[in-house]
């Protein structure tokens, strides 16, 4: 299956050190559509000064399995200041390099980034941070990565460096720590939530790695919620009592994140969507808004759907009909109501009405307080709730009526 997958590969093995290389040949299409003028530049001026460039991490695994990846990532055996260096002999712009103290450089070619990182080993790590040195072994820089399948490389020729059978763990959806679990989960503690994110899917769990996880689960306490934030968006774990830790409810309705998940899953829905399951109030949200800081936009969604997600169907004479969301959205004042109310139905599983919400148009009230005043209806007062007496008749109408039959209703 892999062999036709990656057609045609040649497969070889050399050993470097106690380990055994593994390498093979990747020649597919996604592959070589990486090679955009951008990244042919980047490899002419790595080859020209004699350093080692490769693909690094999530863009090897998914090449491997078939997906063109989205970000692309890059190691090398040059140091940030030999980078600097030569980037500058060659005129290339730098910037974001906030990544400098950890051996990432960017680079700009071709109106496109190239994040590239020397290779490094960790001296210490707190759980939250490492203090890195430059290496030149390969090696070396997998054997810090936090799993076997994220810890290979490959050249910009397609040949495939795994250090610790993560080629061979890709393929039979194993997913592993590279050497030991615990020891890499105290490097930092977020590998938790990756390991599910990667593991998600498969009930194939070893028993000491598990052990690992819920021994030292309290880690993610000190992990900046920004961090988690990242990874929960991913994947929505509840599992190993993980969950006070990173600003879920303890007692949080994971049959009903189930339930929503399986509705919504076909949809696209937003991350939040899905995670407001677990939400018994409006204030467990904020209690998460504050261990994670989430944006503005996700809060707000997350409030929306804790209070309406059983209320708008409550007592509506048209049980089947979006006319109690498209009223909602005409009443509202807010710009990204109809947005929120598509999450809504999502979350409710509404295929149907999600369908006809996303192919409706808001249409405008024909009535303004402008032409109340000119029909004679100065106070202020007056002119609100008149409005407000039309725009029910309007919706009514099926927001049909024009302005002229609506000023019809106003009293001489």
């Amino acid at each position: 299956m892999w062999r036709k997958l990656l057609s045609p590969v040649v497969v070889g093995r050399t050993a470097l050190h106690w380990r055994k290389l593994f390498t093979m040949q990747l020649k597919t299409s996604d592959f070589q559509c990486l090679f955009t003028e951008g990244l042919t530049g980047l490899a002419d001026i790595f080859q020209k000064n004699n350093f080692e460039l490769r693909i690094a991490g999530g863009a090897v695994r998914d090449l491997l399995s078939g997906k063109r990846p989205e970000d692309v990532d890059f190691a090398t055996t040059a140091t940030p200041e030999e980078m600097k260096s030569m980037f500058q002999a060659a005129g290339i712009r730098m910037i974001n390099n906030k990544g400098e103290t950890h051996g990432t450089i960017t680079a700009r070619i071709h109106n496109e980034n190239f994040e590239v990182t020397t290779l490094r080993v960790d001296v210490t790590t707190d759980g939250r941070h490492a203090e890195v040195e430059f290496t030149t072994n390969w090696q070396q820089d997998a054997e810090r990565r936090d799993l076997t399948i994220n810890s290979m490389f490959l050249g910009l020729d397609g040949t495939l460096y795994d250090y610790f059978k993560g080629y061979e763990d890709l393929k039979n959806h194993n997913v592993r720590f590279v050497g030991s679990a615990e020891q890499r989960i105290k490097e930092d503690y977020l590998r938790i939530l990756r390991y599910f994110r990667f593991s998600s899917g498969t009930n194939d769990h070893e028993s000491e790695t598990l052990a690992a996880i819920k021994e030292n689960s309290h880690g993610l306490a000190g992990i900046a919620g920004e961090r988690i934030w990242v990874e929960l968006k991913k994947l929505l774990i509840y599992e190993l009592g993980l969950a006070q830790y990173i600003g879920l409810p303890p007692d949080g309705d994971f049959a009903e994140l189930q339930r929503v998940w399986e509705n919504s899953k076909h949809h696209s829905p937003k991350p939040m969507t899905v995670l407001a399951a677990l939400f018994h109030s409006p204030e467990e949200v904020e209690k998460m808004d504050r261990r994670l800081k989430v944006s503005k936009e996700e809060k707000t969604l997350a409030l929306f759907l804790v209070k309406y997600r059983y209320e708008l169907h409550k007592d509506s004479e048209q049980p089947c009909s979006i006319k109690p969301f498209t009223d909602f959205i005409i009443d509202s004042k807010e710009l990204d109501t109809q947005m929120k109310m598509c999450e809504l139905l999502k979350y409710q599983g509404e295929e149907r009405l999600l369908n006809e919400l996303c192919r409706w148009s808001s249409p405008r009230f024909p009535v303004s307080g402008h032409d109340l005043r000119r029909m004679g209806v100065t106070s202020g007062k007056d002119i609100g709730a008149t409005l407000q007496k039309l725009r029910d008749i309007w919706k009514k109408s099926h927001y049909q009526m024009d302005k002229e039959e609506l000023l019809s209703y106003i009293e001489s």
